[in-house]
């Protein structure tokens, strides 16, 4: 039998309307949101389905949004009748709802949670002083290098996402950023593309959201994971809570190692991933990495019939 990860997607995956289909043939969706909403104090639904698409952008919203319509296929894949899943992993905020689906976190507690953490990181660093770009077309040791070179005292910029071979993503202060992105382009790259993330994530500059992340984490109940979790700091299994809740904190400022962690999963025979949630971010980024890796989608109503069936032979 071939061995299955599930894995969440993260920030950007999000569209308007998202999952209506789903909804339209299964109660497990709106179940899920009117969960989430009650949690949240609005209705995450009404905002999913008629935004407007810049509030859903807004990293607060985004993040619940997310979360929440990766469980509702979450749930639905649990509650049809598949073959067993292996492993679970997340792209950055896509680890919240890893989390969640290995029992680690409540769900209400993590919506709540991922809405703390988006208007932490927001606001850690000024609107306009900071943010993210993705380099294609150089090395992993060539963007650390260029970004090295580029920092200096408060002015700082780091690889933030390695997100597949040849595709890495930037974060840091406005100056650093700008730096390092004409160093990457001098130095060959294919693309430099500024991203429209409004803030430096997964860089040093979150240290101010991650100590407030920290408090907010310690406030709530982890459990030991009813399955393997890999987590995006070190590319790793990690079953104690407290290490997974530290390494949640340490992913604040911390890069995004989603290249390690598919290989890891490859490595260890896990050669089918089901990315559940909104989107095919992860497809395309897991093709690059391992061609011979088979990932399905869980995201709308064609994927979900295919991908379903594809589990429960």
């Amino acid at each position: 039998m071939t061995r299955t990860a599930f894995v969440f997607p993260g920030q950007g995956s999000q569209a308007v309307g998202m999952l209506a289909d789903v909804a339209a043939e299964n109660q497990i969706v709106g179940e899920t949101f009117r969960e989430a909403s009650d949690a949240l104090g609005y209705d995450l639904w009404d905002l999913v389905q008629t935004g407007p698409e810049d509030k859903l952008a807004q990293t607060e919203f985004t993040q619940p949004a997310l979360l929440t319509a990766s469980i509702a296929m979450w749930r639905i894949a649990r509650a049809a009748d598949i073959s067993g899943v292996d492993v679970v992993a997340g792209h950055s905020l896509g680890e919240y709802s890893a989390l969640v689906a290995a029992g680690v976190l409540d769900f209400t507690d993590a919506v709540k949670l991922v809405r703390s953490r988006g208007q932490f990181m927001q606001t850690a660093v000024p609107l306009g002083q900071g943010g993210m770009a993705a380099v294609l077309g150089l090395s992993d040791d060539q963007v650390r290098n260029i970004c090295n070179e580029a920092s200096s005292g408060s002015e700082i910029v780091q690889a933030a996402n390695f997100n597949a071979p040849g595709q890495v993503v930037i974060a840091g202060s406005k100056a650093a950023l700008d730096t390092a992105s004409e160093a990457c382009k001098a130095a060959g790259a294919k693309r430099v593309m500024p991203l429209s993330a409004s803030a430096p994530f997964h860089s040093a500059l979150m240290q101010p959201a991650a100590d407030r992340m920290g408090e907010a984490l310690a406030a709530v109940q982890f459990n030991a994971p009813t399955m393997k979790v890999i987590q995006n700091v070190d590319a790793d299994y990690h079953e104690a809570p407290d290490a997974i809740r530290e390494n949640l904190v340490r992913q604040m400022c911390g890069a995004v190692l989603w290249t390690s962690t598919v290989e890891r999963l490859a490595a260890d025979g896990v050669m089918r991933l089901v990315e559940c949630g909104p989107g095919k971010v992860l497809a395309g980024l897991n093709k690059r990495i391992n061609k011979e890796v088979e990932t399905l989608a869980l995201g709308d109503v064609a994927s979900m019939t295919t991908t379903l069936e594809a589990l429960a032979s």
